[in-house]
């Protein structure tokens, strides 16, 4: 499996939690960026990058490019018959018009960042759209006919009851989605949130609402197939399990990340220097890092730990197992494996450092 991730780094407006490379300030560079980017492409693949399974075109806000021009470089990576290409979606924009451009690119999955159904709670996450916004854009996806979409949420916003919580989520499930995504708000260094402590999610709430909508999506069909994820059989996203099994991927745009074979590196962060450095031909890459085989096999343990994969029983010693008791089940499948129960699920970071060296 080889993937490709392409960065889109421009926004309407910077959301106070996210710690991410974007701008809102730069559209008047979203056509120099775009050829930039086919340049990027366009060289890597005269360089031998292997066919892309995967694509993901994340952000920033991808849908604020022109439909056309987006898919026109998703067109430029070469990609295997049947590859997951997946879009990230903003609800405001979404229409049929921009879906079908986006089809006949090759697209075939497209993830909309609903965050909450509650007005009050999106005002505190900086968002702008609302649920007849959300409910609009998968009816647009269902009249297209993407094959498959995921909504994505986050819980713990400051002010967010435990009664709007159980609003979004049913909202959400009203929608008959194939997959969710449900993140815990997280507090980055140096975002805007950060410098307001009075705003920082509560553990104890935001295990409350993790144990919530896992009861919800299972009783719905949806199945835990990684800590934050819930999908139909079928409908998993074949991109994120390629970061989750250590399987080497490319990125193009600025700050965007690579691996190699245990080696990772990633592109200069504004799209002005990124842009620069593309026209002139010189390397983009700002930084890297390569992992020893040690290094790498614990962070691979530590990557599927979170996942319906889980780890080897011997991953961990006798007397952890016994310590960490019910958070860890037998795999289903596989008596050698153990994997995480919902309330491991919710000790995911504390439990694996307990992995043997």
């Amino acid at each position: 499996m080889f993937g490709v991730y392409l960065h889109i780094p421009f926004c309407s407006s910077k959301c106070d939690y996210c710690a991410f490379a974007t701008w809102t300030d730069r559209h008047h560079l979203i056509d120099a960026y775009l050829a930039a980017l086919r340049r990027e492409i366009g060289r890597a693949v005269e360089g031998g990058m292997p066919v892309a399974d995967t694509i993901f075109v994340g952000g920033g806000t991808p849908t604020l490019v022109r439909p056309d021009d987006l898919a026109d470089v998703i067109g430029s990576i070469p990609r295997s018959p049947d590859a997951e290409v997946t879009v990230e979606c903003n609800p405001d924009d979404v229409d049929v018009a921009m879906l079908r451009s986006f089809v006949d690119g090759g697209v075939n999955r497209v993830s909309v960042g609903v965050q909450s159904m509650s007005a009050h709670v999106l005002t505190a996450l900086g968002r702008t759209h609302d649920r007849d916004n959300v409910a609009r854009s998968v009816e647009a996806i269902r009249d297209v006919g993407v094959p498959t979409f995921n909504l994505d949420l986050i819980y713990g916003a400051a002010g967010e009851s435990m009664v709007d919580w159980q609003d979004t989520v049913a909202g959400a499930l009203a929608l008959d989605p194939p997959h969710v995504s449900a993140y815990g708000l997280t507090v980055e260094a140096g975002t805007p949130l950060a410098a307001q402590p009075d705003r920082h999610p509560d553990d104890d709430d935001q295990a409350d609402k993790y144990e919530f909508v896992d009861e919800q999506l299972t009783a719905a069909g949806l199945a835990n197939y990684e800590v934050s994820n819930w999908a139909v059989p079928g409908h998993e996203s074949r991109h994120n399990f390629l970061y989750w099994r250590q399987q080497n991927y490319r990125g193009f745009g600025c700050a965007a990340h690579s691996h190699a074979d245990g080696r990772r590196w990633w592109n200069i962060r504004t799209p002005d220097r990124y842009i620069d450095a593309v026209n002139a031909g010189v390397s983009v890459e700002a930084s890297s890092e390569t992992l020893d085989v040690n290094q790498r096999r614990s962070e691979g343990q530590q990557l599927t730990l979170r996942t319906r994969d889980g780890v080897e029983r011997s991953a961990f010693d006798e007397a952890t197992l016994e310590l960490v008791g019910d958070m860890v089940v037998e795999h289903p499948t596989e008596p050698e494996r153990v994997v995480l129960t919902r309330s491991g699920r919710l000790m995911a970071n504390d439990i694996s450092v307990r992995l043997r060296d």
